[in-house]
């Protein structure tokens, strides 16, 4: 992969690991998988932030730290990849881990009651109650879903960069290949 484009996203790793709010991490942070750019360690971090980006609460990145620092991956590959679960996607996974999990615990999907908000003249205080009050009527059945999408996701991302890093290569070669003749 072109390397060279992403180290300049990608912050130095002695300025993170010596950062003040971070020194108490400092020896969790030695470890150079967790800031080299290869193949294994980059794969290793998507699927880290695939994992962790469909904890539900503010625990995605956190988990995905932990999930990089635990399995030695890359860290900030990591962490970037849980952004990939937004406001804006978190109504797609919502379905589809409660279909996954419905698959899986017999559950009919058509017992989901739907989310009902005055959005016009609701008293605006009361979403966010009202909201988790809802999540927690799916309980387990989206619990089990968000388990086994973020299990799948996390491996077809691993796979997915092992492959596209290794066609890369490949097609690298192959011009190389063709330069030179």
């Amino acid at each position: 992969m072109p390397r060279k484009h992403f180290r300049k996203f990608l912050p130095d790793h002695a300025a993170v690991r010596d950062h003040r709010h971070l020194r108490h991490f400092r020896p969790l942070l030695r470890h150079p998988n967790l800031w080299h750019l290869n193949r294994h360690s980059v794969a290793g971090g998507v699927a880290a932030g695939l994992f962790g980006g469909l904890i539900p609460g503010p625990f995605q990145m956190p988990t995905a730290a932990i999930l990089a620092i635990v399995f030695r991956v890359n860290l900030p590959v990591a962490l970037a990849t849980t952004l990939l679960s937004n406001p804006f996607t978190w109504p797609f996974i919502i379905v589809a881990a409660y279909g996954i999990g419905s698959l899986i615990t017999g559950e009919a999907a058509s017992t989901l009651q739907p989310f009902e908000f005055d959005w016009l003249s609701g008293d605006w205080s009361a979403l966010l109650p009202r909201l988790l009050e809802w999540f927690a009527g799916m309980g387990e059945t989206l619990m089990i879903g968000l388990l086994i999408l973020a299990a799948g996701l996390a491996a077809a991302g691993y796979f997915l960069v092992q492959l596209g890093w290794r066609l890369y290569i490949l097609a690298y070669l192959r011009r190389r290949r063709a330069r030179k003749t």
